[in-house]
């Protein structure tokens, strides 16, 4: 399996097809294998040569147990790390949910790095700095204290 080195977390990625580069990122609590489940890499891989990733926490990648190793700063450098270890200059990027936010950071954090964005199932207002830092709070208190919120 190939890894990337980000600020010292394992990102997990595959690499499929032939053509210009397109990262694929998913949605929370998901993994690369469900945009193969959901027929995107059969269908996108006869034009472009895609990237996929498990993000950080998610499917093969490192699980850090820190909550800040998981501030959206952490998630544009597991991106650009990998776009660097391919050697790859500029890409598309394609994000769902999650990967949409990582998406909209991108594009704040690193616009040349990307020639186009595709995001569903994201916003670019994540709700107010306070309602963020009571998730991060949850997040502190342990895994059970968040997904019970989250599940409420």
């Amino acid at each position: 399996m190939p890894y990337a080195n980000s600020q010292n977390v394992r990102i997990h990625y595959q690499v499929e097809g032939a053509g210009p580069p397109l990262v694929l990122l998913h949605g929370f609590t998901d993994s690369l294998e469900s945009w193969y489940e959901q027929g995107y890499v059969e269908a996108l891989k006869p034009d472009y040569q895609l990237i996929l990733l498990d993000a950080r926490g998610h499917g093969a990648s490192d699980k850090p147990h820190d909550p800040d190793a998981y501030e959206m700063s952490g998630n544009v450098a597991d991106i650009l790390a990998v776009l660097d270890a391919l050697q790859v200059p500029t890409a598309h990027f394609f994000g769902y949910s999650m990967g949409g936010q990582v998406g909209f950071a991108l594009a704040q954090h690193a616009p040349k790095r990307f020639a186009s964005l595709i995001i569903g199932g994201a916003g670019p207002y994540q709700g107010t700095l306070a309602e963020r830092d009571q998730w991060l709070s949850m997040l502190r208190q342990g895994m059970a204290t968040f997904v019970g919120a989250w599940e409420q």
